[in-house]
Order: structure tokens, then sequence, then C-alpha cells
């Protein structure tokens, strides 16, 4: 329903395709971004962590400082770091990392980047920049061929805005804002999966996909979701490096396991003590739901409620992916039809989100992207969860956790699916 308070934001959930297994989105009216009152701001803050994504139409007038400031209100005592961590001070780490070549800083406010396709002559104190929209080909194990290019796209990398390493200065960021600047039109393209299934989904030209972790959670049966709450994944440091030559699933949906991430001893120093190991669910503040919170491509270990360590790289990754899968399936993805002006906030440890699309040189697509590193890290599971994982061991024997359509695989005292 929504709000027709007078004189107050309107927030109207997004209707979505009959038929479609989505729950999520709205759209916000009556905002003035440049001039957020502290009432206002309040009814944003409860309509991005209730509805996840929040689309706010005609808003190109907004300066990157008011960009920057809207973000930073939603987690007032974070620092302004860019929230996933390129240090592009730093030329061990950054000109290694996998978000190097897509990222342009705005001069002025340099916690705002610029992100797209094509060549710009001049933008917000940028001059003479060649932007590169991520084509799955770069990243992907396979690809779609090149007589489908314009035609046909995939997800490119679901993921989270974070850093994933950097101890709790650098923790998730709690919201994204990308503003659409400039926009090419005019044609649609069809969104494979290509992993056997025969999944497939029409997507505007240069859409940002977003599913919801409070549905990947919702989906999970009871025995998989006590497996999610008590377990913590931790992430490889210096994640972006160490997953710089390794290559996508076709989904998109985390790597494939070809031994080609980069060994240890050749990235650049790690500090133990900033290496984060964080819950597989993380709690809403506001609703108090659980979202399947996890960056399936930066994953390296996981660490399960019986104290125990699943060491096995191509076997961490079989068991996210089992849990992911089905809350990427076709009527689970709201696929953003950008226009121009439009600037979406999204609750980034609520869901995940891909780049979509394959651009023509000639196309020129402009946005502004914004997120700081959090203040702190995400809430997890109430402890009483670990209760129910050891109550229902002990009751069965075993958790099973297992998707029906493969086989399983037991991992310590728990059984999950394994993704072929």
């Amino acid at each position: 329903m929504a709000s027709t308070t007078t004189g107050m934001p309107v927030v109207t959930p997004l209707t979505h395709p009959e038929g479609s297994n989505l729950d999520f989105g709205a759209s916000v009216t009556g905002v003035d971004i440049e001039n957020l009152t502290d009432q206002t701001f309040d009814v944003l803050r409860t309509a991005l962590f209730t509805h996840q994504v929040l689309v706010i139409k005609n808003q190109s007038h907004v300066t990157p400082k008011a960009q920057y400031e809207l973000t930073q209100r939603f987690d007032p005592l974070a620092a302004p770091l860019y929230g996933h961590g390129n240090d592009k001070s730093s030329a061990s780490v950054g000109s290694k990392s996998i978000l190097h070549p897509d990222l342009k800083t705005i001069p002025h406010q340099p916690q705002v980047q610029v992100i797209g396709n094509g060549f710009v002559p001049s933008y917000e104190g940028l001059t003479n920049i060649q932007l590169r929209h991520p084509h799955h080909r770069t990243f992907h194990a396979t690809s779609i061929p090149d007589s489908h290019d314009l035609t046909h796209t995939r997800f490119y990398r679901w993921h989270i805005d974070a850093a994933l390493y950097g101890g709790v200065a650098r923790a998730p960021p709690v919201v994204t804002t990308l503003l659409a600047v400039k926009v090419p039109k005019g044609r649609r393209q069809t969104c494979v999966y290509d992993d056997g299934t025969g999944d497939e989904l029409d997507v505007p030209l240069g859409t940002t996909a977003f599913v919801s972790g409070y549905k990947m959670y919702d989906m999970l049966s009871e025995t998989q979701k006590a497996f999610a709450r008590t377990t913590k994944v931790e992430y490889a440091p210096h994640p972006y490096v160490w997953m710089s030559s390794a290559k996508s699933r076709s989904t998109g949906l985390g790597l494939v396991s070809e031994g080609k991430e980069m060994p240890l001893e050749e990235l650049p120093v790690i500090e133990q003590d900033k290496i984060q190991i964080l819950p597989m669910c993380w709690k809403n503040p506001v609703t108090g739901k659980l979202a399947l919170q996890v960056h399936p491509s930066a994953i390296r270990r996981l660490h399960l409620a019986d104290g125990s360590v699943v060491e096995d790289l191509e076997q961490v990754r079989e068991i996210v992916y089992c849990l992911q899968r089905p809350g990427i399936a076709p009527d689970c993805v709201y696929a953003h039809d950008w226009e121009e002006g439009d600037l979406v906030i999204f609750h980034n440890r609520g869901t995940l989100h891909s780049v979509v699309g394959a651009f023509a040189e000639t196309e020129v697509r402009l946005f502004r992207q914004c997120n700081i590193a959090g203040s702190e890290f995400p809430l997890g599971p109430e402890e009483e969860a670990e209760e129910v994982m050891v109550h229902a061991e002990q009751e069965e024997g075993i958790v099973e956790i297992k998707d029906e359509r493969i086989p399983g695989l037991t991992v310590g005292a728990v059984e999950v699916g394994v993704a072929a």
C-alpha cells in the first residue's frame, strides 16, 4: 500500500509481472534529495529496509555531494571509505583487482564513482574518459557466440558490494546508490543461464538485475535454513586480486574450480586480523527477517556449527551454489529498466545484484555509483538458531540439506546438495 501522508514521500510497491515470484522493490515520489529533512529520511530508511530496492525518478539534478550524503546517512557512523576497498593508492593491490578497470573516481567527491560504457569527453571534472561495461566474455569460463552478442547476454557477476577484507573498517556497505546519467535505449536482450536448465529472461538493455536475499533464504527447506543460520563464510584475503584469473559459472553465480586463483603467497601482504568471517545469514535491522547473503565469487571456507571447517574450495562453492541457485531463477529476478534520472537505492545487506548486457562501442552509458564501507558488521541470526541446529542433529543424527535434482554430499554432520 502506498504511503499517503500529506507532504511526505509516497512509497508504492513495484508492480511485477503476473506469475512472478517477486515481492520486493518500491517507487518513491515526493522526495527532495538535495534537502532531506530527518522526517523524510526516516520514511526512506523504513521503506528501504522493508522493500530492499527504492526507485526515485527524475533525479538528474542531484549532485555527487548530495548522492554521497544520502548514502552516508543510512550509516552515519561510517567512515568515508569506498565500500569495495579498491585502494588505488597502492599499485600492488589496485591495479591487479578485477574492479580496477571499471571505476573512475569523481575528483571533487571521491566516494562517488563513474561507471558505464563508451567515450565521455567531460563529466564532473573527469575528461576524455573511456568507460567499459563489464562483458561476461572477460569473466566467464564459457561465452555466448559472437553472432549472438547483441541479442543475448548473461548475468555478469552476482555479488554484494563489499571489500570482504580489511576487518571491521571495511565492513560491507549498508546501501548503494546508483544514478542514471545517460542511458542507451531501443533494444532488449535475452539473458541466458546456459546451465542446462533452459532458464532465460527477457531484459532491457544494460539492466541492473536484483534478487532478494530474503526470498533466497525463504526458499530453503527447514534443514537448509538451519544449516545457513549456523554457518559462517570465510572470504579470501584481497578477494578481487585473488580471483583475478579465475572464471565464473555461466549463471554469474560464483566461480568454477580450475585452480586459477592467485596463490596466497603471491597476494599482497595478508593480515590475518583483516580476513572477514561473516554469518551466512544477515538480519534486517527493521523487519528482523533473515537474508541469505553470500558473495559467491569471493568465498574460500565454510565454518560449520560443530566447529569444523570446510577447506576444499570446490566443495565450498558447490554447497553455496546449491543454496543460492533457486533464488536467481527468472521469476525471482527484478531487472530494472533504467531511464535517465533514475536514482536507485538498494539494501546491499539484503539483496544481490548483477551487471547485465552487452553494448555496441557507440552506445554510451553513464552512471554514478556510491557506497561506503559499513561502520560495523551485519547482524547475524539469533543465537538460539545454534540450539535449533544442535537439537536437530541430536534428534535426527544428520541434517539433510539437499536439492532433489542432485546427489547429496556429506560435510561433517551436515548433508548438503551439490550442484552439478
